[in-house]
């Protein structure tokens, strides 16, 4: 059986996780958190999460992982068969986690977990994820999801990672980023209304008291 090894708080093990779910692929859980100690480190060479066990050994990158996934499991396919069209869900995944869930993260510490993060930063931020936002509308065809009429592994990245860059730019910014991606809003909604989706917001919500203490050095 597959191991999924991460963490319920992290949202790009929970975009592995809702592609697993989506495919209804038997799986099991085993919390990881990020670290440089060793036995992270044999797994993962970053010392990241999420990794994905298998029969034949370890895998890490949330691309390669759910690339893997729908090559070697069955249930719905979460990149096209043609090339130009699974490249081009390769292109709007990579829109959304490089100009979206990259920029946003970086204010992470003032957003979510009590910290500041300086004037500057956040002006980088606003600025990129304006910026990204606006890139993505350019090619995305919300109709209703990012590439089109079927759900993508883009969407996957879209759903864990647009509504934290929404949180972001609302809380920091007064901003309401998906308002400059008309059907944007309306994708996330539709997402996180799916069964797979409240799973993962479920255990995602039971393991967020967990979570915020190892991230402020408890144990």
């Amino acid at each position: 059986m597959l191991k999924l090894h991460g963490f319920n708080a992290s949202n790009y093990v929970n975009m592995v996780k809702f592609v697993l779910l989506e495919k209804d692929v038997s799986f099991e859980q085993v919390t990881l958190y990020p670290a440089q100690e060793d036995a992270v480190l044999a797994v993962s060479p970053m010392g990241k999460v999420p990794v994905l066990e298998t029969d034949q050994g370890h895998l890490c990158e949330t691309s390669v992982i759910l690339e893997y996934l729908d090559d070697t499991t069955d249930g719905p396919a979460f990149y096209p068969a043609d090339p130009f069209q699974r490249a081009r869900v390769k292109e709007l995944a990579k829109l959304v986690e490089l100009y979206i869930e990259l920029p946003a993260r970086r204010c992470y510490p003032e957003v979510f977990f009590g910290g500041q993060v300086s004037d500057e930063t956040k002006e980088q931020t606003r600025e990129a994820l304006l910026k990204g936002i606006r890139a993505l509308n350019r090619v995305a065809d919300f109709s209703p999801y990012l590439a089109g009429d079927q759900l993508s592994a883009a969407d996957a990245l879209f759903l864990y990672s647009a509504d934290l860059a929404k949180a972001v730019a609302g809380k920091l910014f007064g901003l309401d980023l998906l308002a400059e991606a008309p059907g944007s809003a309306e994708l996330l909604k539709q997402l996180n209304e799916r069964d797979s989706a409240r799973k993962v917001a479920a255990d995602r919500d039971a393991a967020m008291e967990k979570f915020l203490k190892y991230a402020r050095g408890g144990k």
